[in-house]
């Protein structure tokens, strides 16, 4: 996708044929650095401290992590330690144990002298599969805003909700949740996205309203508890998320806050989609408010901010009252009832297990 008119994607391979370049979001919106990650602990640390954040690009940067890890250790106990690592960076991602899964299994029937070639070579073909995904769940959202569009008579955009970063951000290129909404403005459908500001960290004001700058897309950024009141005042046409970990039964985990908006939309009759690659469904689990495990972050995201002064420099300021308990729960879970269709690669479903065994049927077999 483009930032000033230069596309970028946020993970690519460094020339010199032995590291990746990524691209740091702790440093957006206000400063474009990429940084260069050469060693598993590069790799673990950004996946740690969110410098890379998103699900899909999550599993694709451990990925690489893991073949970076073989250039220092090629053995099997190597392969172990690596996964461990990586593996313990960030617990709800299902896109990260699915990723390391693939590239240990396919290590594993190497030569150690070969490893290192053969899992960034996985890696990046783990890169290009996330970008033909996220095309095509672009391909079969836009469809949807497209049809609204004419169901409403065409004489006004489409307004969509969106809530964190699902953006191309989030993954490789096109994104998730913003992957429909950036194919139907290219195919000229007119379409308005409100961006959640997503507390604590903000994903949505420094993240998704980066990229619609960038893209061209007409946004409003709004505070977290504004989309029940848009919705009942007609001001939303439908909802769409991402997801860090689908139930095979259809309940969507996703970052904190998105269950109220799912709730605010079902009250208020509001199409509500996830939209999501295969790598995010996680088949072994059913009910995911019992079984996601959540991540409980740092405090201090919540009772400290980072923003730019008026001199163009940066500070971190408190804005919670001192010695107050904080808690940080990263993610809650939807359940599938309040989700309207889930859309993939494949199309779109309704979001229960018929549903996705429709466009997944193979995996009826392996259950």
């Amino acid at each position: 996708m483009n930032i000033d008119g230069q596309p970028y994607r946020t993970i690519f391979p460094d020339p010199d044929g032995v590291s990746v370049q990524v691209i740091d979001q702790t440093r957006l919106p206000f400063a474009f650095e990429l940084r260069r990650l050469a060693t598993l602990e590069d790799a673990a640390v950004a996946i740690r401290t969110m410098i890379v954040r998103g699900a899909p690009l999550i599993g694709v940067t451990a990925a690489y992590g893991l073949a970076l890890a073989m250039r220092a250790d090629a053995s099997h106990d190597g392969i172990d330690r690596a996964v461990a690592t990586l593996a313990a960076t960030r617990p709800t991602a299902i896109n990260l144990r699915w990723a390391l899964d693939r590239v240990s299994a396919n290590l594993r029937q190497t030569a150690p002298d070969e490893r290192f070639a053969r899992a960034f070579a996985e890696a990046g073909r783990i890169a290009e599969e996330d970008v033909a995904s996220c095309r095509a769940i672009g391909a079969h959202g836009g469809q949807i805003i497209a049809d609204l569009h004419t169901a409403r008579g065409g004489d006004r955009p489409i307004t969509v909700l969106t809530h964190c970063n699902a953006g191309w951000l989030a993954t490789v290129d096109w994104g998730t949740a913003l992957a429909p909404v950036y194919a139907a403005h290219e195919r000229g459908v007119p379409v308005h996205v409100l961006v959640d500001e997503t507390r604590p960290r903000s994903q949505g004001a420094a993240l998704t309203a980066f990229e619609l700058n960038g893209h061209g897309v007409p946004h409003t950024v709004i505070a977290d508890n504004a989309g029940g009141h848009l919705m009942q005042h007609g001001d939303v046409d439908l909802c769409i998320v991402g997801s860090d970990r689908t139930t095979a039964s259809g309940d969507v985990c996703n970052k904190i806050g998105t269950y109220l908006k799912a709730l605010a939309a079902h009250d208020n009759g509001v199409p509500f989609y996830a939209a999501l690659p295969f790598s995010t469904i996680d088949w072994t689990l059913d009910d995911g408010v019992k079984e996601i495990p959540i991540e409980e972050r740092d405090g201090r995201e919540v009772t400290h901010m980072t923003g730019r002064l008026p001199d163009g420099g940066f500070a971190t300021i408190e804005v919670v009252s001192p010695g107050s308990p904080v808690a940080n729960p990263a993610f809650d879970v939807t359940p599938s009832r309040l989700v309207t269709g889930i859309i993939t690669e494949r199309g779109i479903c309704d979001a229960s297990r018929e549903g996705l065994y429709g466009l997944y049927p193979e995996r009826r077999n392996a259950a």
